[in-house]
């Protein structure tokens, strides 16, 4: 016993395991899966918009200051023109006129106005420093200027010692060559650079064709300048370019160049790779936070429903085990039954034949002569005893054999009254060895119903037993009622009542239900009510229970009448018959 308990706990718990397991590998894979596609299709398409913007917003703000470059030199240019046709004396009061009317239109956008000779002397200036006759001879963006109708310069330090740049246009008058020059503040220029920012580590600046710096970047953000940006086959013939880079400290960027028209510079956005992705990172850490959570819930949900299902399994088992055990009984009970009719078969003969024995001796008796009264009136009453004993072991045998055979269940007119005394004979002596008094008050002129005699026996029996074992040792009293049911006429009813325990209130829902017991294992099969309930539903009654726990409990029967009236009425049906 204990070596099959053992094997079914653990085959419980290979069962729990084994549907734990297949509920996680059913949830968990899919999401696993699911996770992965979508997390890295959200990945690459998150990365292509960041740079795809990126690279737009390098783009449109280096085509910004593109504009800036080309109004700011056609200004210049517009300049030169009407210098052209004035007099080299009046230069000094055309630069002073027209920078005040630049400054009132851009601010100081433009510092300052100077005209430049052939040989480079700067012999008219307009601006804040004392740059008249300075000498522009070797300047590069002077001999630069010399060869093109305009240039722009690169960033430059120059005789004021702080960075800008100029912007220089060629101009001819009176068959002489000049060059107009303008230098650009170049704090209002950077600051057009500055406003191109993104995130925490996102900087905006311009470099020249070799490389150098031609703006600020942001403070902290810039080390040096990779090579890789001075190179133009980078391009490939496109105005853009977003590609990555790390440094030699580990760090990886994301660097956005766009090509001037104007000038030969590049606009340079960078930002460090996990600065641009930050908000694709929360995402998928949000994302992998739910699923973990959703894990643990799926985990969570496997161990319970698991659990839940083995359960439920194992009840189901030992109600299965505990029904096979209730027929087992069953089947004990009936074979105890066949036995019982049997003994009662061989008991009946030797009665027959002791009656019978017993009225020869009475006969043989009339005959003996010279027996003395006293003596012979003995023997008569002798006589007399054994008879009526032997009569009595023969009715109780027949009312055995008659409940142990065979149910029949073709219905007849029956005679409840009738019935119930038998059933109260037959239980007399079991009520009697029980303490029990067994009582009836039974309904003078019952009609006869059409009933089953073997199925109507079977549940009077079965309700009185009953009570007579709630009862136990301490004994009590089973009171049978019949009556018409007042107010309806096509109605019998049939009370069974004792005043035992009572039943508790949990049970009365299922008292009537199969293999349902609240006896002790062996000691009832839970089959009883249940057959009685279905043989009264079958004839169109009804059987209710009403209990209350130290009062006692009271079976109620109604059957239906089919209106047939009594033959002949039942004597004494007034009277308790007390057993």
């Amino acid at each position: 016993m204990q070596e099959s308990i053992a094997d079914r706990k653990h085959f419980y718990q290979v069962l729990t395991r084994n549907i734990r397991l297949r509920i996680l590998l059913v949830s968990i894979i899919p999401m696993i899966l699911t996770l992965g596609i979508l997390g890295w299709r959200f990945h690459l398409a998150y990365s292509e918009k960041i740079s795809d913007h990126i690279g737009e917003l390098v783009l449109k703000h280096t085509q910004n200051i593109d504009t800036f470059l080309k109004e700011k030199l056609g200004n210049i240019r517009y300049l030169a023109r009407q210098l052209s046709s004035t007099e080299p004396d009046m230069a000094q009061q055309f630069l002073t006129s027209k920078l005040s009317e630049l400054k009132d239109e851009y601010g100081d956008v433009f510092t300052d106005l100077g005209l430049v000779d052939s040989d480079g002397i700067q012999f008219a200036y307009e601006g804040p420093f004392r740059l008249v006759n300075a000498d522009y001879s070797q300047a590069t963006w002077f001999l630069k200027s010399m060869d093109s109708p305009y240039y722009i310069s690169d960033v430059f330090a120059g005789l004021r010692g702080h960075p800008h740049f100029i912007l220089a246009v060629k101009l001819s008058a009176q068959g002489r060559t000049y060059i107009l020059r303008s230098t650009i503040n170049f704090t209002t220029f950077n600051t057009l650079v500055e406003n191109v920012r993104i995130g925490r580590t996102g900087t905006a600046f311009i470099v020249n064709a070799t490389g150098q710096l031609q703006t600020h970047p942001r403070s902290g953000t810039m080390e040096i300048v990779p090579s890789f940006i001075a190179d133009t086959a980078i391009f490939k013939d496109k105005q853009s370019l977003i590609l990555k880079h790390e440094n030699g400290k580990g760090n990886t960027y994301l660097y956005a160049l766009a090509l001037f028209k104007t000038v030969d510079w590049r606009m340079v956005f960078r930002q460090n790779t996990e600065d641009a992705l930050n908000d694709m990172w929360k995402a998928e850490a949000l994302t992998l936070i739910v699923f973990l959570l959703g894990c643990a819930v799926i985990v969570s949900v496997s161990f319970t429903l698991s659990q839940n299902l083995v359960k439920r399994i194992a009840r189901a088992d030992r109600e299965n085990e505990a029904m096979n055990q209730q027929v087992v009984e069953s089947g004990k009970l009936a074979t105890i039954g066949e036995l019982a009719a049997g003994i009662a078969h061989e008991i009946n003969n030797p009665v027959a034949i002791m009656v019978e024995e017993a009225g020869w001796m009475s006969d043989l008796l009339e005959e003996e002569a010279g027996m003395t009264p006293d003596n012979k009136r003995e023997f008569h009453r002798a006589i007399e005893q054994i008879t009526t004993q032997g009569r009595r072991c023969k009715e109780i045998t027949h009312k055995l054999l008659s409940f142990a055979r065979k149910s029949d269940a073709a219905e007849s007119d029956i005679n409840i009254n009738d019935t119930i005394r038998e059933i109260v004979d037959l239980t007399a002596q079991m009520a009697r060895y029980n303490n029990v008094t067994i009582a009836t008050r039974l309904a003078p002129d019952l009609p006869f119903i059409r009933f089953s005699p073997s199925e109507l026996q079977q549940v009077i029996l079965n309700l009185t037993n009953n009570a007579i074992d709630a009862m136990g040792k301490d004994g009590g009293t089973v009171e049978i009622v019949t009556d018409v049911k007042n107010g309806d006429q096509n109605m019998i009813e049939i009370k069974v009542n004792d005043n035992g325990p009572g039943i508790p209130a949990q049970y009365l829902d299922r008292i009537f239900d199969p293999f349902f017991t609240t006896k002790a294992v062996g000691k009832g099969t839970g089959l009883g009510l249940s057959i009685c309930y279905g043989i009264i539903q079958k004839m169109g009654g009804t059987i209710e229970v009403e209990s209350h726990m130290g009062q006692g409990t009271c079976f109620l029967i109604r059957l239906p009448l089919n209106i047939r009236n009594t033959t002949k009425s039942s004597t004494n049906n007034n009277t308790p018959n007390n057993f």
